[in-house]
């Protein structure tokens, strides 16, 4: 088995954090539910007079599951996505002030470097590209998806979608790898540290539209890439384009739904032709397909090759 081991993990050896690792998970659990309350406060704000005004129209006021479809289709909606997506910037900084301050961890230990960040950050954009656009066109080349450009294409929101994504990806990352990652990598095996973050990371979609079996072990595949690519390169700016730019792609690229989050406003249209939600996703997007199976298969294979040529990622602060 390829060895796992860089600065990051080295550095927050230094935390305080507990040798235990289910006090680790518990703890986590709890930052987790912390930094969703802090992201959702804005857009529940926001979004609850439309839900309570579809409810009394609709007539279904008291009837739970009913509300929760009214509550998602209103969710669904560009401005409330768009809010959802900046309010992220609120998780990634509880997971920054929780490592910082109680598990007393210099910010390097979550992968917050200067050095080459930019040149990272680019290469991450690339990566991440190259992996949606290999997906999309091999789907395409099956005849699974048809593609064709959109008439009247908003250019305004979907750069303001690229700024939110741009913010997800990076929350998300600061979260699940930065922070849960590193954490368990300092006091574990670093591949029980990959794989639990990765998990963690796909259960974190559980309630998603269509999510299912495939979806849970395509989305920890991303996780396992994710956290050998940042182990690779030993910082956090990659992976954050990488995730940044995977969604926005999917989703104002190629018009294709983010994790079940439904189609917004893209330059491209992608049209599922099989009636094979093995083969297009179903109501989760591409990400369940068994065609982004293969493409994270090979890109963890890359980079475990990579892990594997340099003996450990080793980068300056």
């Amino acid at each position: 088995m390829v060895k796992l081991k860089c600065k990051m993990f080295e550095e927050s050896k230094k935390s305080t954090s507990s040798e235990n690792i289910f006090i680790n998970l518990i703890v986590f659990v709890f930052i987790f539910a912390i930094c969703l309350a802090a992201e959702s406060v804005v857009p529940t704000i926001m979004a609850s007079p439309e839900i309570s005004r579809r409810a009394m129209e609709e007539g279904v006021v008291g009837d739970f599951k009913k509300m929760m479809e009214i509550s998602t289709e209103v969710s669904m909606q560009s401005k409330y996505l768009l809010c959802s997506l900046f309010c992220t910037i609120l998780g990634s900084l509880t997971a920054v002030i929780y490592c910082r301050f109680v598990e007393a961890r210099h910010l390097s230990s979550m992968g917050v470097r200067k050095k080459k960040a930019g040149i990272h950050y680019v290469q991450g954009l690339a990566v991440g590209l190259l992996m949606m656009t290999a997906a999309v066109l091999i789907s395409a080349a099956f005849g699974i998806n048809s593609i064709k450009l959109c008439g009247n294409i908003n250019f305004g929101i979907i750069v303001l979608f690229a700024a939110g994504f741009f913010i997800q990806g990076m929350s998300e990352e600061f979260i699940f790898r930065g922070y849960l990652m590193n954490t368990l990598a300092s006091r574990h095996n670093p591949w029980i540290a990959v794989l639990i973050s990765s998990a963690a990371f796909s259960l974190a979609h559980l309630v998603n539209p269509g999510f299912n079996l495939l979806v849970f072990f395509n989305l920890s595949l991303f996780g396992v890439f994710a956290g050998l690519y940042m182990i690779a390169f030993d910082d956090i700016w990659g992976v954050c384009a990488i995730h940044s730019i995977w969604n926005f792609s999917q989703g104002n690229l190629f018009g294709i739904s983010v994790s079940g989050t439904g189609e917004t406003e893209s330059v491209l249209s992608v049209t599922a032709v099989s009636s094979s939600k093995l083969l297009t996703g179903g109501d989760f997007g591409i990400e369940g397909s068994i065609v982004t199976t293969a493409v994270l298969l090979t890109g963890i294979i890359i980079v475990l090759v990579k892990i594997k040529k340099q003996g450990c990622a080793t980068s300056e602060k």
